[in-house]
């Protein structure tokens, strides 16, 4: 009887070691994860590096057509400077100026959180249906979220490369096309500061009925379409002026997010590099601990 236990408990110690894994098979394991980890943020950092050099050398091309569109924008500021609005208005259209690409950090988020605090402002209230035009789909979908029964058009495919006075003629053409009444027109847009930040904007357009009702158009005689010309031709000037300056902020952001990302790749991979060789350096002591166990055993 006491032969038949010993070789029962023989027998079920056998079972188990055939059964169980070896000790480093966990070892082994993890590190192969942390390997292909390390790969595979290598090659994000690779990818996220040559982003950041194509946004710096469009950025160069971004900022001298900046500055060559910044001068439509102060010839539009000496005409509004003589003709102000007699009366507030409160009807108003926003046109918020933005783009389809992302990878940018916080650059389409900034005009639409500053469009909703135009809507919420009390200090200066505007109409609640007031309606909004949106360049590009990413502020899109951002105020479809919130004011979505105040979007009446919207634009994409506009600054894919460096915006040209062209786009921004063709947009406010459809402004004014679209048969969307308003009292004021408003541009959203971001306002470059620098190569390592900006800030959202809002500049404001005269339309035709300001033209007409200030006085110093009044004080001349003059044919109606001289002011509707007018009035559609600085429109135009006001959207390019703040296409180029969005655009020169977006790549702006864009070299930075990703600068910031290949700094954050470069501390993963510092990081996992550690653990790994950590590991492999407890799994080989682990073998020679076994093989002095197992010569000692002899």
């Amino acid at each position: 009887m006491l032969a038949t236990r010993s070789v029962a408990r023989l027998a079920a110690q056998q079972s188990h070691q055939l059964g169980s894994a070896p000790k480093n098979a966990r070892n082994m394991a993890t590190l192969r994860e942390i390997e292909l980890r390390l790969k595979s943020v290598r090659n994000i950092e690779k990818i996220t590096k040559s982003m950041k050099m194509i946004a710096s050398t469009k950025l160069a091309k971004a900022q001298r057509a900046m500055t060559a569109g910044k001068e439509y924008g102060v010839a539009n500021s000496e005409i509004f400077q003589h003709t102000p609005a007699e009366t507030p208005a409160k009807r108003k259209l926003f046109i918020v100026v933005s783009s389809d690409k992302g990878l940018c950090g916080g650059i389409h988020s900034s005009v639409s959180k500053a469009t909703r605090r135009a809507f919420a402002d009390t200090e200066n209230p505007v109409d609640a249906d007031s309606p909004i035009m949106v360049i590009g789909d990413k502020s899109k979908g951002q105020l479809s979220r919130v004011l979505a029964n105040n979007l009446a058009l919207t634009f994409n495919q506009i600054g894919r490369d460096i915006p040209t006075f062209a786009d921004a003629a063709g947009v406010a053409d459809l402004i004014v096309t679209s048969g969307v009444e308003y009292d004021s027109l408003l541009i959203v847009y971001n306002k470059f500061v620098s190569a390592i930040s900006y800030e959202p904007a809002i500049v404001e357009v005269a339309n035709e009925n300001t033209f007409k009702e200030s006085g110093g158009f009044r004080a001349y005689e003059m044919e109606d379409d001289v002011t509707k010309d007018l009035a559609e031709f600085t429109l135009a000037n006001a959207i390019y002026a703040a296409l180029v300056e969005g655009h020169a902020c977006e790549q702006s952001a864009r070299r930075n997010a990703m600068d910031n990302a290949s700094k954050n790749a470069k501390d993963m991979i510092d990081s996992l590099t550690m653990k790994y060789n950590r590991g492999r350096q407890a799994a080989i002591t682990n073998e020679l601990v076994d093989i002095i166990t197992g010569a000692s055993a002899l």
